[in-house]
């Protein structure tokens, strides 16, 4: 502490040249609320223009953090028996109120997040917010103590494999990766942890790395994350504005109608519910949010037909909802699928085969949120899409025997 406090390293006399001493220092009550503590202040006694050393909070129940401290979010980053004063840096700068503490508050049902923005017990610059409010650099956000159930604490602390997937781009403000199926995005809802906790488990020294976009978990393909801030303001803005050329394939089951041609587009209404067993389900619904999906005809066969999808909106679960309701599901997927074909298709010796959900994004096409240069990422069909397209053609000899697909 001597050597911090007078900045030589390492000391040149033998003996302290100042010396620290912890008085109890009676401050003021906690603010309502907030669980009591013990404060401390640190006293310099000799000699005064020694004190270089940041003056602790004192102001009870209030521990400051600064954001470029704090490296990995996670439910350390908040004490569950006291306040918590969160100072913004540029690394969270922009983003909204809930979502960041979602990210600071890792494990705390979003049901309870918006319950203490509701209440006011979150504060920034001493004032209410609502959940929709962007954080300024040097915010002081206030957390009030949260504490979560033992169980939902255990898989909070639950350890996360670090892993490396298949980067198709890197530089400095983004990276851009194959996501596998299976894999979910980001923890919740019952997963643990996904693609964005294990990239920074994987990349510790990494001040910021957050996600751009969202894939389904049964989804595979091009996914892409933000390394600055900045990139992740601008690669928005391109999604906001619909600048950015997002295309799919979908092996889907049922017949193409030979009136549409070879391009059907796709603009019903989409609005999403929960089921009675809590689960997020999406249906056509007339005043559901404007979406807006173009499907081009890329091969077919006998009961089968395999899509690119052009995305134009970005609503959950889009592509798979327009395609139910075009009476064209996706092969395996078990949310709006066909059931009883999903179990037979997933069985060992089907053919054709496939365990999977059959959605792969494989092409993303944007411009960089820097430099402003036109940027396209492929993302190949995975090895089991392949391998059930190449059934399909071994069944249907008539049908063109080599699908040409990119990526």
């Amino acid at each position: 502490m001597t050597e911090r406090a007078c900045g030589r390293r390492p000391c040149r006399v033998l003996t302290p040249c100042v010396q620290l001493v912890a008085s109890r220092y009676a401050g003021e009550q906690p603010d309502p609320g907030a669980s009591k503590m013990t404060v401390y202040r640190l006293h310099l006694r000799r000699p005064p223009e020694y004190r270089t050393m940041r003056r602790p909070p004192q102001t009870a129940g209030q521990i400051i953090f600064r954001m470029k401290e704090l490296g990995k979010i996670s439910q350390k980053s908040v004490a569950s028996d006291q306040v918590s004063m969160i100072e913004i840096d540029d690394g969270a700068a922009g983003q909204r109120i809930d979502n960041f503490l979602l990210r600071v508050c890792k494990g705390v049902p979003k049901s309870h997040i918006y319950r203490i923005l509701r209440s006011g017990e979150v504060r920034v610059n001493k004032g209410r917010v609502d959940a929709q409010y962007r954080l300024e650099h040097g915010d002081l956000v206030r957390v009030p103590p949260i504490r979560i159930a033992q169980g939902t604490e255990a898989s909070a602390h639950t350890p996360v494999p670090a892993a490396n997937f298949n980067i198709l781009f890197e530089d400095d403000h983004m990276l851009v990766i194959d996501k596998p199926a299976g894999v979910a995005v980001h923890g919740g809802s019952g997963v643990a942890f996904g693609v964005i906790e294990q990239m920074r488990e994987a990349r510790p020294q990494a001040k910021f790395l957050e996600l751009v976009h969202r894939l389904d978990r049964e989804t595979s393909g091009v996914l892409m994350l933000a390394k600055k801030r900045a990139a992740l303001v601008g690669l928005h803005e391109q999604i906001r504005e619909n600048r950015m050329d997002k295309r799919y394939y979908a092996c889907v089951h049922g017949e193409w109608a030979s009136d549409w041609g070879r391009r059907r587009a796709v603009k019903e209404p989409l609005h999403k519910y929960l089921t009675a067993d809590g689960e997020r389900r999406v249906r056509v619904q007339a005043d559901g949010l404007a979406s807006h999906t173009v499907f081009n005809l890329v091969n077919r066969w006998s009961e089968y037909a395999l899509l690119e999808a052009e995305l134009k909106t970005g609503r959950t679960h889009q592509i798979r909802v327009h395609l139910a309701h075009l009476d064209l599901p996706i092969v395996g997927d078990a949310k709006y699928g066909d059931f009883s074909l999903n179990k037979d298709l997933a069985r060992s010796n089907a053919r054709p085969g496939l365990k999977r959900m059959f959605l792969h994004a494989y092409r993303l096409k944007l411009a960089h949120p820097v430099t402003g240069a036109v940027l396209q990422f492929e993302a190949p069909l995975p090895a089991e899409c392949r391998r059930f397209i190449d059934q399909l053609n071994e069944l249907n000899q008539g049908s063109n025997p080599e699908t040409e697909l990119h990526g």
